[in-house]
């Protein structure tokens, strides 16, 4: 798809005194809902970098491979909130950051770091991005992507097939043990927390317009 191209009333509006801290987008949803798209397209319009929340995945290199691949990854405990709340808080004040690389072919965390550090805005986005108190009070804005079942699976075996070396069987068989029941425990409950719920599966260009209209209006 192109550039999304917004009336300049949308950026001119969003500008803000260069001394504030960062405006945190927190952008959560069930996987493969469409929020990695949502926060792509609004960190290219805002200038922004995103957050991914899925690096912050555990460092299973203590598990034998086979172990590893049968991990629960559709959990709060799953990820290392300890440090990412703490990467969190140091970006809302425009510190910046050494973000973790996550091999997820191995499910191992890297050597390597990744530096990013907030502009005027930055996009937290992630299934548990709603997730945590302490972190839903850093975000200025709370934004969760919602799609149908069988829309996520089939975008998710689509990903995961093409960008993480998995087959087709085992990302079914993820998605009805683990993905699908974690995501109405865990994930589906934290719309409530939003202020703007979006359909995945809306033009992307529209979802882009309501966001937008949405942090102009938290500012």
């Amino acid at each position: 798809m192109g550039a999304v191209v917004l009336p300049c009333c949308y950026t001119s509006s969003l500008r803000t005194a260069a001394n504030e801290n960062p405006l945190l987008i927190g952008i959560a949803g069930p996987s493969c809902a469409g929020k990695t798209e949502l926060a792509t397209r609004l960190a290219d319009v805002l200038a922004a970098p995103i957050l991914a929340l899925d690096v912050y995945y555990r460092d299973l290199a203590h598990l034998p491979f086979e172990e590893r691949a049968r991990s629960n990854f559709d959990v709060p405990e799953a990820l290392d909130a300890d440090l990412l709340a703490r990467h969190v808080a140091e970006l809302a004040q425009g510190l910046e950051i050494a973000v973790p690389v996550y091999d997820f072919s191995r499910h191992l965390r890297t050597t390597q770091v990744r530096a990013v550090r907030a502009t005027r805005y930055a996009v937290i986005e992630g299934l548990f991005a709603l997730h945590w108190e302490a972190m839903r009070d850093l975000l200025g804005v709370k934004i969760f992507v919602s799609a149908e079942s069988g829309v996520c699976l089939q975008r998710r075996v689509e990903r995961d097939v093409r960008e993480r070396g998995r087959t087709p069987e085992s990302v079914l068989e993820q998605y009805r043990t683990t993905v699908e029941p974690m995501a109405r425990q865990h994930i589906l409950p934290t719309a409530a927390f939003a202020d703007l719920v979006l359909e995945g599966t809306a033009q992307i260009e529209e979802s882009v317009a309501a966001a937008l209209e949405c942090i102009r209006g938290k500012l």
